[in-house]
């Protein structure tokens, strides 16, 4: 028995490599046949391709071809894509996946390899759906546009500021048109049933660039404004913000106390830290930027009043954090992701106070007492 083994080894191993050989060969024809006759679904191919190349990804679009005119994403409103410049290939399709545009990543990047389409990608601006094929995705990402109109909304600002902000950018609404579709309880959003009310849109208006036409109207850019937030506001944030005890529109409330408070972007889940513990011990926030916002637009028309003084302390705002327990009713401001994201993962710390460093670095100093807190003054 022992000396027929080799032999039958012998005989697996050519069985073997008989069957790498005729997978050789039949791939070899299959390249063959394809490099022969190019579909013609396909399109040209790119010149830069060795034959090898080309036939491997001919060879696999063509029994993909059916998928390549099938809507690519599951996404149906169109959407703006921004594409930086220097911005890869995979990159791109990393960000087409996550707004569910594109569906099969692998099929598209050997579309664009094949076409050569992974190259020309030029930095700007398309507009892009997942009820379009591959094909059509490919194609529209080689004709990059710049919507004519461009608002920019930075973190923190409060409605009245984005209103104020808009004849820049050269809208056909007016700040009033703005402010009153905010407060109209007409623009649809599925945020609505986690709100007070659908006309208390302060805090969920995403800092963002917003792209529109010469047509678009205020209702239209707060939509997109709901629209982004619902988006970048992950599953993960909302579930973040349930183990600290918060709503989403208390999250969001603290979030922006927080957006104003932040100087040092790092400092953001410290301060978060120290608003929670506060409210679970029932103490005043003792916020600034509460007072603030209660004290509204200042004689030099800025609407963030900075030093503060004992008699503004006092105002009777149910904003006032240093009057009133808890949070205030309602936003401050409309805070970014990364103040969201530090209440639902604000950092463990036993602090209760800080107050700024006396180093003009903008930088907080932390304490977990009164007193701690009052040595940390400057002198």
């Amino acid at each position: 028995m022992r000396a027929d083994r080799p032999r039958r080894g012998c005989a697996c191993l050519v069985l073997l490599a008989i069957s790498v050989a005729c997978g050789l060969v039949a791939g070899a024809a299959l390249i063959g046949l394809t490099l022969a006759e190019p579909s013609a679904d396909l399109g040209p191919a790119d010149p830069a391709l060795d034959p090898l190349q080309r036939g491997l990804l001919a060879a696999f679009l063509n029994m993909r071809r059916t998928a390549l005119a099938e809507p690519a994403g599951a996404a149906v409103e169109p959407l703006d894509v921004e594409v930086l410049p220097g911005q890869s290939a995979s990159s791109i399709l990393a960000q087409l996946t996550e707004l569910g545009i594109v569906r099969d990543a692998v099929l598209m990047r050997a579309y664009l390899r094949y076409r050569g389409i992974d190259r020309t990608i030029q930095a700007g601006h398309y507009l892009l759906s997942g009820t379009m094929s591959t094909r059509q995705l490919a194609e529209a990402l080689q004709r990059a546009t710049l919507p004519p109109l461009v608002v920019t909304v930075p973190e923190g600002w409060r409605l009245e500021q984005i209103a104020e902000a808009l004849p820049g950018a050269g809208v056909s609404f007016s700040p009033q048109d703005f402010l009153d579709s905010a407060h109209s309880g007409l623009v649809p959003s599925p945020l609505l049933p986690e709100l007070p009310g659908p006309t208390q849109l302060e805090g969920f208006l995403f800092p963002d660039t917003y792209y529109l036409d010469t047509q678009s109207t205020a209702i239209d850019l707060i939509g997109a404004m709901l629209q982004s937030f619902d988006r970048r506001v992950t599953s993960e944030m909302r579930s973040g913000f349930a183990r600290q005890g918060l709503s989403l529109y208390q999250a969001v409330t603290l979030a922006s106390i927080v957006e104003r408070e932040a100087v040092i972007p790092d400092e953001r889940p410290m301060i978060a830290s120290v608003f929670l513990n506060r409210l679970a011990l029932g103490m005043r926030l003792d916020a600034d930027p509460t007072v603030q916002y209660a004290l509204g637009r200042q004689p030099d028309g800025s609407w963030w009043k900075p030093g503060l003084t004992i008699d503004d302390l006092q105002i009777a705002s149910a904003y006032n954090t240093y009057v009133h327990i808890g949070l205030p009713p309602g936003p401050i401001a409309n805070p970014g992701l990364e103040s969201l994201r530090a209440v639902a993962e604000p950092a463990a710390s036993p602090f209760l106070y800080f107050r700024a460093g006396c180093d003009g670095s903008g930088r907080h100093v932390f304490a977990e007492t009164f007193e701690e807190h009052l040595q940390n003054a400057c002198p």
